[in-house]
């Protein structure tokens, strides 16, 4: 796995095999980092990166300088190696955190502009992180979640979906906040 793009441009990270992870492919994160590109100034984005896995994801948004990147892992051998590198790669702006990822969404109130999720392909209910999201109004008006899952979910039901693509075996379902931040709905008032 590589840094694609930023500061760390073209840094390896090799993550020990002892961790239970999928990290996104190289292309698939390139291919999503070049959309995200389009709709944000990365140096002015907090970022919420669930199930975060090897940090692959934190890396790439902490070496295109955003503003904030909070990692979320339950597995401690993940958290411990992700501390690892952000400590070498000099990532001040990145706070991990030991917790489910389904508990964090259920009692955070944070606000985020993106918030990346990438639980294992396995796992069941992840639609309950969505739910989670949209419920505790985790996404500033026009946030995204990008939730990268296998091709057995469909979400374009969902009210704040906002587009899929699919890249292989990976596919991202893009969901974007659609409400009106409350200083905005004074203003017009």
């Amino acid at each position: 796995m590589r840094i694609i793009s930023g500061k760390n441009k073209g840094r390896h990270i090799v993550a020990p095999t002892n961790l239970p992870v999928r990290p996104t492919t190289d292309m698939a994160k390139e291919s999503l980092f070049n959309i995200l590109n389009n709709y944000f100034y990365f140096d002015r984005v907090e970022v919420l990166d669930l199930f975060t896995g090897t940090g692959n994801i934190t890396y790439e948004f902490a070496s295109r300088e955003a503003k904030s990147v909070v990692s979320v892992d339950i597995d401690v051998h993940c958290t411990n190696f992700v501390k690892r590198m952000i400590e070498d790669l000099k990532y001040k702006q990145v706070s991990v955190i030991r917790q489910d990822a389904f508990a964090y969404t259920a009692a955070s109130h944070r606000k985020f502009d993106i918030i990346f999720a990438d639980p294992p392909y396995q796992m069941e209910n992840i639609e309950q992180i969505v739910k989670n999201v949209f419920d505790n109004e985790m996404l500033k008006p026009d946030g995204w979640l990008v939730l990268e899952h296998s091709n057995e979910y469909d979400f374009s039901e969902h009210p704040a979906f906002y587009d899929h693509r699919c890249y292989g075996r990976v596919n991202f379902t893009f969901f974007v906040n659609m409400t009106e931040d409350e200083d905005a709905k004074e203003e017009k008032e």
